[in-house]
């Protein structure tokens, strides 16, 4: 495979260089190509070079990992269609009892800042919040 040029110059990067841009440390490179989420880089006299598209594939790998996803279910995101469709179904639906347990969390916590009471259980306010919780919403209907 020959090296992308621009303008006469070598555009693609070394581990350094590319662990510089992105702010991921080359041992993270070094571990998501061993793993095959990334793809093996051309070498040249021995050393990594990356195209310009290896820091996009960092970022949104960087972006699944704060999105809470696992290393295997970001080697599913970059799998086939069907296979990306189903772990993403699973990983939104995990994603959006997360927000709602942080809301009753925050909730929770912004009641207690302003709550009189010594015990926040004996609070009828709190009380009412927690009886609230324990009822599921019906499900949003966009038919």
């Amino acid at each position: 495979m020959a090296n992308e040029e621009r303008g006469g110059v070598d555009v693609r990067m070394t581990i350094g260089r590319l662990a510089e841009i992105t702010g991921v440390p080359a041992s993270a490179i070094r571990y998501w190509e061993r793993h095959g989420l990334l793809p093996t880089p051309e070498r040249q006299s021995g050393q990594r070079r990356y195209p310009p598209e290896a820091a996009q594939r960092i970022v949104l790998l960087r972006k699944c990992q704060q999105a809470g996803l696992t290393l295997v279910e970001i080697r599913e995101f970059q799998q086939d269609q069907a296979r990306r469709q189903a772990m993403i179904r699973g990983k939104v639906a995990e994603i959006e009892q997360r927000m709602v347990d942080l809301d009753h969390a925050h909730q929770l916590l912004t009641h207690a800042l302003q709550c009189g009471e010594e015990d926040i259980v004996r609070c009828p306010k709190f009380r009412e919040q927690m009886a609230a919780w324990r009822t599921p919403e019906p499900p949003d209907r966009a038919d």
